[in-house]
């Protein structure tokens, strides 16, 4: 008796060892659930600024205009482009340089001898006003845009407004090609559904045409509030967001800032967070078992040999990056001198990060993608404005507060959001380390083909994805 006794207290013990602990759970999971249900997502604080030189005006009395804007040049203009391009000084490179040294100077002195005796920059300023542009003060900077409106809407098409933002050493006219698609699609073969744009695209203050902050500390968040201030002055209260390079951290921003006023983030460059003791483990597995860590075939052939590509090729482009985010003004101030240095500096870039294999190339595979004449007005924009400088200070502004760009990371995009993951790219991050910032994930496209400036190489592409994107967004 005493033994069965002792036999049915085991068992009792026995469920209370599995009851307990599972009921616990439960409660917790409840708990959990019922504290996540009141909790409000996270979000980045506003804040305020003042950017402008001088006392900053009461509040209120900022002039809110927004005023026609027109690009204009000069005879003298012209005549100092002309006066510094015959000063070029050659210097030989050495034999099979290709790009690996930087920019090679052979065809660099082509790249001169067409500036100099073709490149017509009056025609290319009046392509450049073929849209509309506007200025308007913020936060003591007077802001540039372009805003294009579509000239003709079909009965029962909804226009979605989009701002696209661009990036370093991009401009505003990275979009002169994919605008035409978004505006009018059906003009251009593009039937995506029911979508049609109004495109709006700022200049980043201290970039082009928008002026440049006066004091320290202008970053993406400070962009971001800018931006919002722009959309909300145009009227749009609900908005869809795009971006690469810069752009995609400052739109990412405008949709952890506002995410009531951000339909849509659509990106096409994530910033991959800081490493960490998981994120190795799932590197390594990654190359054997990648279905065990949420990678898909594709990112396998995109992200392996891992040290070649997400080590050596990004050391090896990224040491502009370290200059500018310590001491931009010393470098900057020789580039703002020469046209011809200034070229090279920002050309290089169009080469290796529209296609690393362009490294090999004598002539960097530029004329492939491009034309010149698309690539100079590019780097004319910097140098008529002399806004070489301030744009590279932006990586200072960035970096001095958050070293490894990872702060804000740690605040989700709840937004809808839609990444086109071009394989060129500088970095690819996997769909699966995307989600740990961009909670919700719509569309997840890996594209056939472009690099860095996708809007600029590749616009219908970029064009298509957008469209398929807001799409779906519209149909939840």
């Amino acid at each position: 008796e005493s033994i069965l006794s002792y036999i049915r207290s085991f068992e009792y013990s026995q469920k209370n060892a599995v009851l307990v602990p599972a009921a616990t759970v439960g409660l917790g999971g409840i708990l959990l659930c019922w504290l996540r249900s009141g909790h409000k997502i996270k979000t980045i604080d506003m804040g305020s600024g003042w950017w402008g030189s001088g006392e900053r005006p009461p509040i209120g009395k900022e002039d809110a205009s927004i005023r026609p804007f027109k690009i204009e040049t000069s005879d003298k203009e012209i005549e100092d482009l002309h006066r510094r391009l015959d000063q070029f000084r050659f210097t030989p490179h050495v034999e099979g340089a290709a790009f690996h040294y930087g920019f090679n100077s052979s065809y660099l002195q082509k790249v001169v001898a067409y500036w100099r005796n073709q490149f017509d920059w009056r025609k290319q300023v009046e392509e450049l006003n073929k849209y509309p542009h506007f200025q308007t003060t913020i936060e003591g900077l007077d802001i540039h845009f372009i805003h294009v409106k579509p000239s003709y809407v079909p009965h029962g098409k909804a226009v979605q407004p989009l701002l696209l933002v661009h990036g370093w050493p991009g401009s505003f006219y990275e979009f002169y090609k994919i605008i035409p698609l978004l505006t009018e699609p059906a003009k251009h073969g593009l039937n995506e559904g029911d979508v049609v744009f109004e495109v709006i695209c700022p200049s980043i203050p201290g970039y082009g045409f928008s002026e440049a902050s006066h004091q320290k500390g202008f970053d993406t968040i400070a962009t971001a509030r800018i931006f919002h201030k722009l959309m909300n002055r145009l009227g749009f209260r609900k908005f869809y967001v795009q971006g690469g390079d810069w752009g995609s951290r400052i739109t990412t921003n405008m949709a952890q800032m506002l995410p009531q006023s951000v339909k849509g983030l659509h990106v096409n460059l994530v910033f991959i967070a800081r490493p960490s003791l998981g994120r190795m483990i799932c590197t390594m597995l990654g190359a054997y078992v990648p279905w065990l860590v949420g990678f898909t075939r594709e990112d396998v052939r995109r992200f392996y040999p891992f040290m070649q590509k997400n080590v050596y090729d990004v050391v090896r482009e990224s040491g502009y990056m370290h200059i500018q985010a310590t001491k931009p003004d010393t470098v900057g101030c020789g580039l703002n001198d020469s046209p011809v240095g200034l070229a090279a500096y920002i050309l290089e870039k169009f080469s290796t990060w529209t296609d690393k294999s362009f490294l090999h190339k004598d002539d960097g595979g530029l004329e492939s993608k491009y034309s010149l004449d698309e690539l100079l007005t590019n780097v004319m924009i910097y140098w008529v404005t002399s806004s070489i400088v301030p744009s590279m200070r932006y990586y200072k502004e960035n970096f001095s507060k958050d070293p490894d760009l990872n702060a804000h990371n740690r605040v989700g995009v709840y937004v809808p959001t839609g990444i086109a993951a071009f394989p060129q790219e500088i970095a690819h991050a996997p769909r699966v380390w995307a989600k740990s910032v961009y909670k919700n994930i719509v569309t997840y496209s890996y594209m056939p083909s472009g690099g860095h400036f996708a809007a600029f190489e590749e616009p219908r592409l970029l064009a298509q994805d957008i469209m398929q994107f807001v799409q779906k967004v519209e149909q939840l």
